[in-house]
């Protein structure tokens, strides 16, 4: 089997799909002769032609405004925004024509549209290049929302989200483009040519929307995360032993309530973290949804560790972004004295 990063993952599903399907089309800023800026749509212009992978002009509501035509007509726009920190003028398109089309239509039109774009910090990128504005989407109806977290993952829910017939959001965390990220910004980044979950095969193959993974199973305490968080909250429950079922959502919307209802019951403590600022995060959904659900299983309160209510920092990255020291204070409310 192949060994893959994840952008050579996420290319390698655009391929397929393109292979696979002629109404499969990839546009936006610079994805088409150069590869995309951190070239995950390498050579697919020169294979599939300057028709199917094109430049578009600098305006995310224009990408976005002429992908929700394709769609209405059949087609299955791929459009990337180079960051997710440029969508907001795209949000009308989004909000008010792509995720209300099936609905204002009676189903007559529909809006296969998947929207790519990194996000996330831990790459220095400062405020412009490094937010994290998932829940914005999460609230509109008619919005799928879509957070991988290894070049295994990125594939197979890619592929899912193309075929699928309502528009999806589909955010990549850069910071783990070429490896999982730890949280310790000084020690070395190993690539993910030493892990299992690079191994990606060449062929289609997909991962249902909706369906989250346990990629770490215990009794002590549940653990919610998706994107570079999963590995964060993963290598800090290791270094101090605790007994911690880590969950990785992978897909926002829908989500897979009933494999985080099962564990909170089971472990009766719940962690969330998420990178994006705390205030109205998916956290808080999540956090009520738990509340909901498995109140009486509870046997100390939810708590969250996030980004900070602040634009994302530059010089302070660090402090701003949720690393294992917030992660093992929080792990030590919940669960009691860590081991080590």
């Amino acid at each position: 089997m192949t060994t893959m990063n994840m952008i050579e993952a996420i290319n390698s599903g655009l391929d397929n799909m393109m292979a696979r399907d002629d109404d499969v089309v990839i546009m936006g800023e610079d994805v088409g002769y150069f590869g995309g800026v951190f070239r995950a749509t390498a050579g697919l212009q020169e294979k599939h032609g300057k028709t199917r992978c094109f430049d578009t002009p600098i305006s995310e509501c224009g990408i976005i405004g002429v992908a929700v035509g394709m769609a209405a007509y059949g087609m299955r726009p791929v459009p990337e925004i180079q960051f997710a920190d440029y969508i907001y003028p795209g949000l009308d398109q989004l909000v008010s024509e792509a995720a209300r089309l099936r609905y204002r239509s009676a189903a007559e039109f529909t809006s296969a549209i998947t929207v790519r774009s990194p996000f996330g910090g831990g790459i220095f990128g400062g405020q412009t290049h490094s937010q994290s504005p998932e829940s914005m989407f999460t609230h509109v109806c008619g919005l799928k929302t879509v957070i991988p977290s290894t070049p295994y993952d990125a594939k197979g829910l890619l592929i899912s989200a193309i075929e699928d017939n309502d528009p999806v959001m589909f955010f990549e965390p850069k910071r783990i483009y070429n490896g999982p990220f730890t949280g310790y910004y000084d020690k070395p980044v190993e690539p993910w040519s030493k892990f299992e979950a690079s191994e990606v095969p060449e062929d289609y193959y997909k991962i249902p929307l909706g369906k989250a993974n346990i990629v770490r199973e215990g009794e002590a305490v549940t653990v919610l995360a998706y994107g570079t968080m999963v590995h964060v909250a993963n290598a800090v429950v290791e270094e101090h032993g605790i007994d911690a079922e880590v969950i990785d959502l992978r897909t926002l919307v829908p989500l897979d309530i009933e494999t985080i209802e099962a564990s909170v019951k089971k472990t009766g403590r719940c962690l969330i973290i998420h990178e994006a600022t705390r205030t109205s995060g998916f956290g808080a959904e999540l956090s009520a949804l738990v509340q909901e659900r498995c109140f009486y299983h509870l046997e100390a309160p939810i708590e969250r560790v996030t980004g900070f209510d602040t634009p994302y920092p530059h010089s302070l990255e660090w402090a701003y972004f949720p690393g294992p020291v917030r992660i093992g204070e929080a792990l030590e409310k919940i669960v009691g004295e860590l081991t080590s």
